[in-house]
């Protein structure tokens, strides 16, 4: 946080500045989908339907609860660029070493309950017999690396904080190129399957940690080492705890608005589920460089807040947003133009081909419906103003439940597709609303 105490510095941003963060991130994103693809097709050379389907439940909730968490790595980016803004080199390590011990907590937390979520998980979402045996030694091996995935999540806000991106990527390359490769070994090569599977992300997230580990060290050295007056700074570790759980909020919404979309479309049939969820591959793709690009804000403005350089600030929102939204703009003509290829190569069934061509221009725009909620994210987090960030995610929800409740009874899945662009776009238009207020108070002294 910024006070006025707080020395002014100038900070430059440009467009070089812009993509030295969002490239390298954009790149890291996708990666992440070769390691489930190398995962789905390693345990589907087993020739078992129930491990395939084992791997798939418990993929499911690892994603749902690493992405819960993911706001460890979002709020070291905040603060530890704010920190950097302001010149406090103590600070930075601060406040990495504070995440630190929250994300191995948090990691520790999950190990006391995994025999519940070992157990329970692959039974809520509906395994029995072989399939839930599968999803059980996945989630049971897996789920020791719990401390060591939330730590990873701190060293690369670190790093991201510090505009480190090609640091950044190179650690998402360590740790998904070491699971894709022992995933091989051990669940092909040595024939252990879905165990094998999970003992390589397992592996995969150890050697990332000691790679981010030894990057800090050898970069920082004795500034490095953490110091127990670090972590007794109860206004500072009250600061991260807010910034945290609302960011923990906002992620839940997002969870509540996709899981509504899914479960209403199941109400449609199985062939209309089919072609939802193949389309939604669009906003994936979308998302890869979105999110890129919010991360890019997330650092820029967290340092030019630290800074109290106003400029830096303005030109980091105009920078991020004429690249979000221009990528939006040729993303949308490109899916357009090869859409119905991209579907026909997703699936071969000629029938969740033909639903998905109905509605492919609402998935294609929610790349350009999204490129401005994407963006605000970045500029609320890195600025900490997590509490509006949470309270518009809030209101943004409840106008994406009316949409629903209103569109779905008179369009059908029409109304759906809509309704989720709806919510996007009320993401962005909301937190754009609160923005030059939230400026003009957090540089009240800099104007």
């Amino acid at each position: 946080m910024t006070s006025p105490s707080t020395p002014f510095r100038d900070i430059e941003v440009s467009h070089r500045t812009v993509l030295a963060i969002a490239v390298p991130m954009t790149l890291g994103f996708v990666t992440t989908p070769l390691l489930g693809l190398t995962d789905t097709a390693v345990v589907g050379r087993s020739g078992s339907a129930e491990a395939l389907a084992g791997l798939a439940i418990a993929a499911a909730l690892f994603d749902l609860l690493f992405a819960s968490l993911n706001f460890l790595r979002a709020s070291t980016t905040a603060l530890v660029a704010q920190a950097q803004g302001r010149g406090e080199a103590d600070e930075l390590f601060a406040v990495f070493w504070r995440s630190i011990v929250l994300s191995v907590g948090f990691g520790l937390l999950i190990l006391l309950v995994a025999p519940i979520i070992i157990t329970g998980g692959p039974a809520l979402m509906g395994a029995a017999g072989d399939v839930q045996m599968a999803a059980a030694t996945y989630i049971g091996i897996r789920i020791l690396a719990a401390p060591i995935t939330l730590a990873n999540f701190t060293l690369l806000g670190f790093v991201l904080g510090r505009g480190l991106g090609k640091v950044g990527l190179a650690l998402q390359i360590v740790l998904n190129g070491v699971n894709i490769a022992m995933s091989i070994l051990l669940g092909l090569t040595f024939g252990y399957g879905i165990a094998g599977v999970a003992w390589g992300t397992v592996l995969g997230e150890t050697v990332a940690m000691l790679a981010g580990f030894g990057f800090v060290f050898w970069r920082y050295g004795t500034a490095a080492m953490p110091r127990m007056s670090m972590l007794t700074d109860g206004a500072k570790l009250m600061a991260l705890f807010r910034l945290n759980r609302d960011i923990l909020i906002r992620t839940f919404s997002l969870i509540t608005a996709f899981t509504v979309m899914t479960r209403i479309g199941s109400g449609f049939g199985a062939v209309t589920l089919a072609a939802n969820a193949v389309l939604m591959n669009f906003f994936m793709i979308a998302s890869f460089y979105l999110d890129g690009m919010a991360t890019a804000a997330e650092q820029i403005v967290g340092e030019a807040v630290g800074a109290r350089h106003r400029p830096a600030f303005v030109k980091a929102v105009q920078l991020t947003g004429l690249w979000s939204f221009g990528l939006a703009i040729a993303s949308l003509g490109f899916f357009l133009a090869l859409g119905d290829a991209i579907v026909g190569f997703i699936t071969t069934a000629g029938d969740v081909r033909a639903v998905a061509q109905t509605y492919l221009l609402y998935a294609a725009l929610t790349a350009l419906t999204g490129a401005l909620a994407f963006q605000m994210d970045g500029v609320f987090i890195g600025a900490t103003w997590s509490s509006e960030m949470r309270n518009m995610m809030i209101l943004a929800l409840l106008g994406y439940l009316a949409s629903v409740a209103v569109l779905v009874p008179l369009l059908g899945n029409h109304g759906l597709w809509i309704a989720l662009n709806m919510f996007l776009a009320l993401r962005g238009l909301l937190l754009l609303s609160r923005l030059k207020a939230k400026t003009d108070q957090t540089f009240a002294d800099n104007q």
